[in-house]
């Protein structure tokens, strides 16, 4: 089998630097197919599954030829949800670490504009966001695209879906017609089709077939069920499962709200992510599940579109959906990097008729089981789990944090604690999440209290 090493990339020596320091050694067919022709300059058309490796395809090419001293909007990605363009541009912000001066501006919803335009005035290289706050910005006259060299689209058809094509249209209008394009997105309908003839020069044409959930990595199940029976039956699984990571998938988010309110009633880990929580929750929700204080997240197909998830043992269809390249997006969500995961699908006679379409249409085998069979599978992950807890920490990244020196105060000599107590560190604009195991969790936040970070002493709680 044929290998794509990153060093065979031409590009900078910090960005091979970086792409080292993080662990990337092989690149991933997205990337071993889309980096090259992006840095010829050609425009692109990627299409490809989320968790391929899409966001390092475009943001490598991006960031080898961008112009630090050039403190204007060299760089514009358009992402269909508030979650994704976060994740897209703490990536950006993680390859271009060592690209001096480096300013990614967020611009999405649930956020200040006035912030936001502030910070463009200031002088941004990249800008990530919404198609609806980044026209808006565009017609308040806060955007000068002048400077612009690249534009991506990411997630295409699901910008479509939400109903964003007269946005992005607007959007595209108003960029300078000599810039490159990457439009990336899981299918080609002819919306698509239409854009990029009216915005893509001659684009190159990859397509990755989707190898993460036809792979071996996924054990499919469908458990036969009653409706009546599902929430009882799911309650008592996931009771004995304690440990496990589970992202379980409702079709409406009344639902979401209601199975999730019915979990906590139990004593469990549970956290819920629909389309109108605002994005500070979001952001909470998300660092609660990734740190694992949160063992389950309850989610709609809208919120949990473009989720940042690094390990999941379980994904769980609370009801079986009605598409079955819904079916094959929320069952990528585990099994990724080569480990393996279980998906599980609590299924009525209707839904196990729809299970049956969606593995002859995904060419996927879905095998029926008992919840006491995948209970067994899943115990190894769920005993060898820690207990955690998260720490809520009042200053970011506009106060000049990185994680290196949130991590330094814990186990330096004033915080006397070991490295491996410490989980995921997150940093956003204004505070940052940190994971630590629960057993040390009020000392560790009394230890960031009254010590200091970079000088400095900070607010910091323990989250529910």
């Amino acid at each position: 089998m044929s290998t794509h090493p990153f060093s065979d990339l031409k590009i900078s020596a910090d960005l091979l630097s970086v792409v080292k320091e993080i662990g990337f050694d092989e690149m991933t067919p997205v990337q071993a197919q889309t980096i090259p022709v992006l840095l010829e300059g050609r425009d692109l058309i990627g299409q490809s599954k989320t968790g391929s490796g899409k966001t390092a395809a475009f943001t490598l090419p991006i960031l080898n030829k961008l112009d630090p001293e050039l403190r204007e909007i060299q760089a514009l990605i358009l992402c269909p949800t508030r979650e994704l363009s976060d994740q897209v541009a703490r990536e950006i912000r993680r390859l271009g670490r060592r690209n001096k001066g480096l300013q990614v501006l967020l611009m999405v919803g649930g956020q200040p504009g006035k912030a936001q335009a502030e910070a463009v005035d200031r002088g941004v290289h990249i800008v990530v966001g919404t198609p609806g706050r980044v026209l808006d910005h565009l017609q308040r006259g806060n955007l000068d695209f002048r400077a612009l060299s690249t534009l991506v689209l990411d997630e295409a058809d699901r910008m479509l879906d939400m109903g964003f094509e007269e946005e992005m249209r607007a959007i595209m209008t108003a960029l300078p017609r000599e810039i490159q394009t990457a439009l990336f997105s899981a299918t080609f309908p002819a919306q698509i089709k239409e854009i990029s003839k009216g915005f893509q020069k001659n684009p190159a044409h990859v397509k990755i077939e989707d190898e993460a959930v036809a792979g071996p990595s996924i054990a499919q199940h469908f458990v036969p069920m009653d409706p009546s029976e599902k929430q009882e039956m799911l309650r008592r699984f996931l009771a004995k499962t304690r440990g496990a990571s589970v992202l379980i998938f409702c079709n409406q988010k009344v639902q979401v709200a209601e199975l999730a309110a019915a979990l906590a009633r139990e004593d469990l880990d549970v956290a819920a992510l629909h389309g109108d929580l605002e994005q500070r929750d979001r952001d909470e929700v998300m660092a609660l599940f990734r740190n694992g204080t949160a063992r389950i997240l309850v989610a709609t197909d809208v919120a949990a579109r473009g989720l940042d998830i690094d390990s999941l043992d379980l994904v769980v269809n609370f009801e079986a959906p009605y598409e079955t390249d819904i079916y094959v997006h929320r069952v990528g969500r585990t099994g990724r990097a080569g480990k393996s995961g279980i998906a599980l699908t609590l299924a009525n006679e209707e839904e196990r008729a729809r299970l049956r379409q969606i593995a002859g249409e995904a060419e996927l085998t879905i095998d029926g089981t008992t919840l006491d069979k995948v209970f067994l599978q899943l115990r190894p992950a769920a005993e060898a789990a820690v207990k955690m807890r998260t720490l809520f920490v009042s200053g970011g990244r506009k106060d000049k944090l990185r994680p290196g020196d949130i991590l330094g105060a814990l186990t330096g000599e004033a915080g006397g604690l070991k490295a491996e107590e410490i989980g995921k560190i997150e940093i956003h604009d204004n505070f940052a999440f940190v994971g630590v195991h629960a057993s040390i969790a009020e000392h560790a936040a009394q230890k960031l209290k009254m010590g200091r970070i970079k000088g400095r002493r900070f607010p910091v709680k323990v989250l529910n």
